[in-house]
């Protein structure tokens, strides 16, 4: 579909949003859903589906489609990759039993636990990791992990 057809196709939907024409642009934009998907899934490697990035993706683009102002002359395809993205790691994280601050903690010792190995040319010790993460955290003591002893 050319531009002007498109433009016309949005046109008829804020005048009556009627759910014809909202599937048609469904349709017509679904391939932003498949690319955003794609790129997410490079990301999170085989963790998810791709299908079912592409299924949450969809709810994404009808928001985004539903939210859509074409006063603010912002491209539509801009808007709604952001709230694609958005839908997709919303449903990610609805999944996820533990809590991000718990994911950025392990972040965190994976990291420290890297740099001592390669530091070192072994694997890292518990201790060596609490310190390094005090470290890192500007208090320059241990930090209390008990699973890591």
């Amino acid at each position: 579909m050319r531009e002007t057809e498109r433009n016309r196709l949005w046109e008829q939907y804020h005048k009556k949003k009627t759910p014809q024409l909202r599937e048609q642009l469904i349709l017509e934009y679904a391939g932003v859903v498949n690319l955003v998907a794609g790129r997410l899934s490079m990301y999170l490697g085989y963790t998810v589906e791709y299908d079912d990035l592409v299924g949450y993706g969809i709810f994404g683009l009808i928001d985004a489609i539903d939210k859509y102002d074409m006063a603010k002359n912002v491209k539509f395809e801009t808007y709604a990759s952001l709230r694609i993205r958005g839908a997709i790691l919303d449903e990610i994280r609805k999944m996820d039993w533990i809590p991000r601050t718990l994911r950025q903690k392990q972040k965190k010792m994976d990291a420290a636990a890297a740099k001592i190995e390669a530091e070192r040319g072994r694997t890292a010790k518990g201790d060596e990791i609490a310190n390094e993460l005090g470290e890192l955290e500007g208090r320059g003591g241990i930090y209390q992990f008990d699973f890591l002893r």
